[in-house]
């Protein structure tokens, strides 16, 4: 296979499993009418941006991505790859891969790296202790490779999905419980303050990963994902290590960079429109497709030429997704064109 052009996609499915099945506290789940609706969406997006490669998060049971693909008359285009547990009682990272891409078995990584460490004792003497203890995902990263051309290595590909901003539950935590007099007040704020500490923890583990699979070499790496927060926020800061973009014809590129679709977009582009998500009015983008320097355009190792970002949010211009079928995420695609620098073979 010596494909010319390349298409990935990312694309939180809100919650999808099976109907009657529990979500969360929400004992009941989907009901019949809703699950034929979502269904129903999730096929059209999947027709309406059918790219190469998409990565999925929140997904819940297997049997539900396969009946939107076999509602989008997909099945027999693309593998899946679904973790052996996904049987509805719990979230994980998926995907689905044109076939004939795929090369190898794909893994699912729910640890921390082995040497992996979160803790200092301050760069100077004013600074107190720190000593972050998490060692794993809260949602599994997907990891699997994909060879789009013969000739040329083949790309890693990772699914994402970070802890959320929404405030972690304190009030069910035992000092919390034993104290709610002097903690009750602070909830919110001790409950973001966590879920800040995990998101981070999570970035910079997925980071850790990837820097020990593409120093020093030329993989191509694709990270696609819901990392929870913005393009130029601190989480999405320690995954890209915030390359320099250029400009005009300079040449440049790093060794363990990546590069976010949504500005190799807006250079192109006169307005910066993107968003992927709405909460309490708040437009931003929380969803993202990261690439390696095979993929960006003034890299001296570049294999192929960004050619577009699309966003599908129309639907989030209306809240009530249950009743429409619709998810609370946009969804990305980005396309790359195989042309390689001048100079590269």
């Amino acid at each position: 296979m010596n494909l010319k052009e390349l298409s990935f996609a990312t694309f939180n499915l809100y919650n999808l499993n099976e109907p009657g099945l529990p979500l969360y506290t929400d004992k009941d789940g989907w009901s019949q009418e809703e699950y034929e609706l979502k269904i129903a969406w999730t096929a059209r997006q999947l027709i309406i941006l059918k790219s190469d490669v998409f990565g999925f998060q929140e997904l819940w049971h297997a049997a539900s991505l396969a009946r939107a693909l076999n509602a989008a008359g997909l099945a027999d285009d693309y593998e899946m790859l679904v973790p052996p547990d996904a049987n509805g009682t719990k979230i994980v990272c998926a995907a689905i891969v044109r076939k004939g891409l795929l090369t190898g078995e794909p893994n699912w990584i729910s640890e921390f790296p082995e040497k992996f460490e979160l803790r200092s004792s301050g760069d100077d003497p004013q600074t107190p202790v720190i000593d972050v203890a998490i060692d794993g995902f809260s949602r599994p990263i997907a990891h699997f490779t994909i060879k789009p051309r013969a000739d040329e290595p083949d790309v890693h590909v990772y699914v994402c999905h970070f802890k959320s901003k929404a405030p972690t539950k304190v009030f069910n935590e035992p000092w919390f419980k034993a104290d709610k007099t002097s903690y009750g007040k602070h909830a919110t704020a001790l409950g973001a303050a966590l879920s800040t500490i995990r998101r981070t923890a999570e970035a910079a583990a997925l980071r850790f990963l990837l820097t020990e699979q593409m120093k020093g070499n030329d993989t191509p790496v694709i990270v696609l994902g819901d990392i929870n927060d913005g393009q130029q926020s601190n989480t999405a800061n320690i995954l890209t290590e915030q390359p320099r973009y250029l400009v005009g014809d300079s040449v440049g590129g790093g060794d363990v960079a990546l590069y976010t679709a949504q500005t190799l977009q807006e250079y192109r582009d006169t307005r910066d429109v993107y968003y992927t998500h709405v909460h309490q009015d708040i437009r931003e983008s929380l969803d993202h497709i990261l690439v390696s320097e095979e993929f960006y355009d003034n890299s001296r190792k570049r294999r192929w030429l960004f050619d577009g970002m699309a966003v599908n949010n129309d639907h989030l211009n209306f809240d009530n997704h249950k009743a429409d079928g619709t998810n609370d995420h946009g969804v990305i695609r980005a396309v790359f064109k195989h042309k390689p620098i001048k100079g590269q073979v």
